[in-house]
């Protein structure tokens, strides 16, 4: 509700205080400071204790009155709880494809690749790694002090959003294709593939872009690179790492140079995705792309 010169009561709520315009003759610097003693914090959203208090008064309000960029689609597909509810489907998919069609058979190497280091450490249970992989989705979440809460036009957008970016990594592919032919691996039945697509999308993406693009970022910046160049270290590290992992172990393909490229450039595809996007959206395209071209003519 507005506040008058003529009246010192405090608004009913702190988001009624926000959207509350300020008195007349009084500065926005004045009624700013009113509405941070309101909420017990200071400019620099800090409460009593010294505690970063990610508050109501604290968040930018547009002049217009509308809902904040943190109340965006594109804001709100980013985080990481939206990115975990979105890619539930695909380990569910995929976890439960595996069990359908027996743990005997072919699996995702990056799924391979992780349960054999959980081995190694001692923790073998078959369902530990989709557990660490929901945990450590919301452990993120919980660091970003984002809000606990998505929503399903959201999830809707964001299966759109994949299958455009799907889409535009398939054009790529093509215009490779025309200028180095790709020989194709023989296929399996339906399900096996659907399932290994669903493996590919959610686990190459945790382990190349969700662990291993931090990691190179990090390491590169311990080594002196700055902010910039880390970055560009950790996308082209993963993206190497990720081309290169195609053609380890029994199941792993022949070395191709051309194939190689290509797939150095999706990862870095899926990179940028990843930092620009978030962790669904690059689980998503990378579920959808391998769909559109294993089910494709």
């Amino acid at each position: 509700m507005p506040l008058d010169d003529d009246d010192s009561r405090p608004p009913h709520s702190l988001e009624a205080a926000r959207r509350a315009e300020p008195p007349r003759g009084l500065p926005d610097a004045d009624f700013a400071e009113r509405i941070r003693t309101l909420a017990g914090v200071d400019e620099d959203g800090l409460g009593p204790g010294g505690d970063f208090l990610p508050s109501a008064a604290t968040a930018p309000l547009p002049p217009d009155g509308s809902a904040s960029p943190q109340d965006s689609y594109w804001s709100i597909s980013r985080r990481p709880l939206t990115s975990l509810v979105f890619s539930l489907p695909l380990v569910l998919a995929y976890e439960g494809g595996v069990l359908v069609l027996g743990r005997g058979s072919p699996r995702n190497g990056a799924d391979v690749w992780l349960r054999t280091l959980l081995d190694s450490l001692g923790f073998g249970q078959y369902f530990l790694l989709p557990v660490l992989t929901i945990l450590g989705l919301l452990a993120w979440h919980h660091v970003e002090h984002d809000r606990w809460r998505f929503s399903p036009g959201v999830l809707a957008g964001m299966a759109g959003e994949s299958v455009l970016w799907a889409a535009v990594l398939l054009g790529i592919a093509r215009l490779q294709d025309r200028l180095w032919p790709l020989a194709t691996a023989a296929g399996e039945g339906l399900l096996a593939r659907l399932v290994a697509f669903c493996g590919a999308g959610l686990y190459e993406e945790v382990l190349f872009r969700l662990l291993l693009l931090p990691a190179v970022t990090w390491v590169a910046a311990r080594l002196g690179a700055g902010p910039l160049a880390a970055a560009g270290w950790g996308v082209v590290g993963s993206s190497l790492l990720f081309s290169w992992a195609h053609y380890v172990g029994p199941l792993g393909d022949a070395f191709d140079p051309y194939s190689f490229t290509f797939r150095f450039l999706a990862g870095v595809f899926f990179a940028i995705l990843f930092e620009a996007r978030g962790f669904g959206i690059a689980a998503g395209s990378h579920a959808a792309y391998d769909i559109l071209v294993g089910l494709g003519p």
